[in-house]
């Protein structure tokens, strides 16, 4: 019995080795098979990652490549002569290259900058800083790279010039990317957003036919600091990150604003939509502290780099953000318990404080620095509104410029309709703005009589529909301010558009967004990944049928620049006019003049200086009704040497008066050609200068000699009197 009872419990020992053994075993075999499917998740994730980064890389290229395929397809650009590419730079956008050009041509890069600070040419007779004047660091940093590096035997100028310009747009459609990835956490999401990008190009960018306007150096860095925003306003990132986020917004916004001269009004709508992500309680006080913090260190740099700027100085946005810090740091972060009505009350409260400070804090700078250059703006924006009615020169020009300052027109809307993005943007949109508002009453709501609100702990546990999402704050509200802005303003479309193949891109792609619309299915997240990936595809598929074909066909259609009456006016003013002989006539053509040739103008297209804008309404009156000694004591008072007269303004039908002619009759208190009588307005007996001059006369003969003529300009020298 002794014996048997011992082999049961040796049994009995065996049996409960065995378990232990095997249960380690098992626990061992499945430790083994979470370590390597972890592993293989992780290495599906870097894979995915690196798809996704080269996809970016692969979109931003084909961007820049596109852009420069169409200018040359436009233009035939590598065939044409250097004087016929450099008049394609039509208006303001020759005036800033002719300062790359002067830089390049100056014998010392210290030489170029001495021209730069000390020019007498842009407005002859009177001695500018350009870099104080103009945002033209960008033609600076170019010329001077372009003299340091060994590439002069490998590229020339303008094309550097011009890939410098393209390959910035590679950066803007990549930060379009990225952010469309960061919201959706799809790269699938960035490239359909890179995709509605490119195929609506007509009305997201005008890159390829005017290259070195100002925003196609200043936008892309905007995309970038609204990118690193994106991220930097998780919830759930590391301070290490933080800390690398903070920087590119700060060296973007830099960026951003050393290049353009309208940054200010952009940024102002940027702290407005800062101050609205506070206000709601949306975002941490630090993080849109840090951000305003950004905004007004590159101002304040940006200014003192353009040598104390007084338009920076007394911009809105420079009042705006300090009176809105005040308040925050007056606020704080402490939330007082109380009823949603009340916290709505304090909302409308804190926003009128903030503009009414701001105003204040306006007008005491622009006293203090004696501002009033930019009084045009607010006359022309009274009157595009309807507020008063302008008859001065300025505004009406403002306001007949259609391409820049028009109301958005429908056919936009038509085109980009026609290009999908449009109605799945305002789709995604709409559902934003609802969500964003129910995240705000949800927050208030909580915070009427939450417990963690205590003397120790001031600050709410924020828990709502954008808890872990506060980004979707930020862009719903600046997309809107933006989207406002263009549809009053039609040059600045080129913001919005962007901001809704982004929205547009993120939304079809979301991840949490489809979990929501098939959590009654009990669909497993693979199936939601699968499902969206799809969709995402699909319309993908749906662009590329629409969009694709026209844009290969565009490609094929070659065209070519002529313009030979330009051609050979400036060859004539090269070979026959002296290098010293000043040049006056319309804003735009003098801009190529002056790049061409070289030679002094009297004025140009920068139309943001107060005596400026004096000095050129008094050089038009060579297309006014005026004796013909006024005309010639005006030109000579700025030692004018020759007009160019272009019948193109003079004989212009007169249209909504809103022709040169026309705007001049009016400032001067003539009645225009249109017969339109305006209460003041009387009868000139005297003719129109620039028609009656072709005919000469002794009273012409005295004053103006012509000297050159063709289909398009007629050229007359002014006698010395």
């Amino acid at each position: 019995m002794a014996a048997k009872g011992s082999d049961v419990r040796q049994r009995q020992k065996s049996q409960r080795i065995s378990t232990v053994v095997n249960g380690n075993g098992r626990k061992i075999k499945e430790e083994s098979a979470n370590t390597s499917a972890g592993n293989l998740t992780s290495f599906a994730n870097i894979l995915s990652f690196l798809v996704g980064v080269l996809c970016m890389v692969v979109a931003g290229y084909k961007h820049a490549w596109l852009q420069f395929m169409l200018q040359e397809t436009t233009l035939w650009f590598s065939n044409i002569q250097e004087v016929e590419r450099e008049i394609s730079f039509r208006t303001e956008s020759g005036l800033y290259y002719s300062y790359y050009k002067q830089m390049l041509h100056s014998p010392s890069i210290q030489t170029g900058l001495y021209q730069l600070t000390h020019d007498n040419h842009t407005e002859h007779g009177h001695e500018i800083n350009l870099l104080e004047r103009m945002n033209i660091y960008q033609e600076l940093i170019l010329s001077i790279i372009y003299k340091i590096l060994p590439i002069k035997n490998m590229v020339e100028p303008i094309y550097f010039y011009l890939y410098s310009i393209f390959s910035l747009q590679a950066v803007l459609v990549c930060a379009l990317y990225v952010t469309a990835w960061l919201l959706s956490g799809s790269w699938l999401g960035g490239i359909l957003t890179a995709c509605f990008y490119i195929f609506n190009k007509d009305e997201t960018t005008r890159v390829a036919y005017t290259a070195p306007l100002r925003e196609h150096f200043s936008l892309p860095f905007l995309w970038v600091q609204i990118a690193a925003i994106s991220y930097f306003f998780r919830p759930s990132v590391s301070a290490k990150c933080e800390k690398i986020s903070t920087v590119v917004i700060v060296f973007a916004s830099f960026f951003f604003t050393l290049g353009w001269q309208f940054n200010q009004f952009i940024l102002l709508l940027q702290a407005f939509t800062l101050f609205g992500v506070w206000i709601l309680d949306m975002v941490p006080l630090y993080k849109v502290r840090t951000v305003m913090v950004a905004q007004a260190g590159s101002l304040l740099t940006v200014c003192f780099l353009q040598f104390l700027n007084k338009m920076i100085l007394g911009s809105l946005v420079l009042s705006f953000i300090p009176a809105a810090l005040i308040l925050m740091t007056l606020k704080g972060e402490k939330l007082v318990a109380c009823s949603v009505a009340v916290r709505i009350a304090k909302v409308i409260f804190y926003s009128v404080s903030v503009l009414v400070l701001m105003l204040l804090l306006n007008m005491g700078i622009k006293y203090a620095i004696n501002l009033d250059a930019d009084e045009h703006i607010f006359k022309f924006l009274l009157a595009k509104f309807g507020v008063s009615y302008a008859r001065d020169f300025d505004s009406r020009l403002y306001l007949c410029n259609g391409q820049m300052f028009n109301f958005l027109p429908f056919s936009t809307i038509e085109k980009l309709t026609g290009g999908l993005v449009l109605p799945i943007y305002v789709f995604v949109h709409f559902v934003l703005l609802l969500i964003l508002a129910i995240a705000v009453l949800q927050n208030w709501s909580n915070n009427v009589h939450d417990s963690s609100v205590t003397k120790d702990h001031p600050v709410a546990k924020k828990n709502h529909l954008l808890s872990n999402r506060p980004e979707l704050a930020f862009h719903s509200i600046q997309c809107l301010l933006f989207g406002a802005l263009a549809l009053t303003t039609l040059r600045m479309k080129y913001l919005w558009t962007p901001y809704m193949c982004i929205l547009a891109g993120a939304g079809i792609s979301d991840y949490k967004a489809w979990r929501f619309l098939l959590a009654r299915c009990n669909m497993p997240g693979a199936m939601v990944q699968l499902v969206r990936h799809f969709v995402t595809l699909i319309v993908l598929v749906a662009l590329l049928a629409l969009a694709l074909p026209p844009v290969l066909q565009e490609l094929e259609d070659l065209k070519e620049f002529w313009d030979p009456d330009t051609v050979e006016l400036v060859e004539w003013i090269k070979k026959d006019t002296p290098k010293t002989a000043a040049f006056a006539g319309s804003m735009q053509l003098l801009a190529a003049v002056k790049l061409c040739t070289g030679r002094p103008i009297t004025n140009h297209p920068h139309y943001e200086d107060k005596h400026l804008r004096k000095r050129t309404k008094e050089i038009y009156q060579i297309y006014g009704k005026r004796k013909v000694e006024d005309v010639y004591e005006i030109l000579k008072k700025y030692n004018t040497g020759y007009i160019i007269l272009e019948d193109s303004i003079c004989l212009a039908p007169s249209q909504d008066g809103c022709r040169l002619p026309d705007l001049i009759d009016v400032d001067n208190g003539m009645i225009p050609d249109s017969g339109k009588k305006e209460p003041g307005l009387v009868y000139s007996r005297v003719p129109r200068f620039c028609d009656q001059i072709r005919f000469g006369g002794q009273d012409f003969a005295k004053y103006f000699k012509a000297v050159f003529t063709n289909k398009t300009f007629r050229v007359y020298k002014l006698m010395d009197g």
